[in-house]
């Protein structure tokens, strides 16, 4: 594992409600392209690794499977986000171990035709609680786009504490120039008094076997 990566890795799987988290696996390059492919206009403000997009479909099965190797070699925690019964990806998210020892960053997608019904709230509910129950680090970090009112209101529905703007820390768009960003934080002893702290999920390892959460 890497340096920064947390001493118990996350779950392979975790089920909510309406969701199926997993980590990516090559066969979903399918169904990836086309919830890409259907939502180009709607990521390329936000996201700019949609700017490559559409890409072929065996470079997108390179994609997946450099994603599932960072998982297992425990480098970085990219997820798919499925309906339940994964026929449909609706999105994307990640327990990234980019800002440091005891710490992880969330970043989430959603195509187009599934914004609006909480399926990201959901999500990084679910996430959170497996970064401080299951991980057992000591703070969560979410980074947006000032601009994406969509997004910064998936942290401060959360209950996130919003720490301010900080200039040019994210990728630079397309005229490239790094953005600036929103840094929200939530640490282990205030999650606990938050509803995302009783957040109802199941959890599962590389062998499916259900881990206590």
């Amino acid at each position: 594992m890497s340096e920064d990566s947390p001493q118990v890795p996350p779950p392979y799987v975790i089920r909510t409600e309406r969701l199926t988290l997993r980590c990516w696996e090559p066969r979903d390059a399918p169904l990836i392209g086309e919830a890409l492919d259907s939502s180009l206009e709607h990521l390329r403000p936000w996201m700019p690794w949609a700017h490559d997009e559409p890409t072929p479909l065996d470079e997108r099965i390179d994609r997946l499977r450099r994603f599932r190797g960072m998982f297992d070699l425990g480098h970085d925690f990219i997820y798919g986000l499925f309906t339940r019964d994964e026929t449909e990806v609706v999105g994307g998210s990640g327990l990234h171990t980019r800002v440091g020892e005891g710490a992880l960053e969330i970043g989430y997608w959603l195509r187009a035709s599934r914004v609006g019904v909480g399926l990201a709230r959901e999500a990084t509910a679910a996430l959170t609680y497996v970064a401080f129950r299951v991980c057992e680090v000591d703070r969560v970090e979410i980074r947006i786009d000032p601009g994406n009112e969509r997004s910064l209101a998936v942290p401060r529905a959360l209950g996130f504490v919003e720490e301010g703007v900080f200039r040019r820390r994210l990728p630079a768009g397309t005229d490239g120039v790094p953005r600036d960003m929103v840094l929200f934080t939530v640490f282990r002893d205030d999650f606990e008094g938050l509803e995302m702290g009783r957040t109802t999920l199941e959890a599962f390892d590389a062998l499916g076997r259900r881990l206590l959460v």
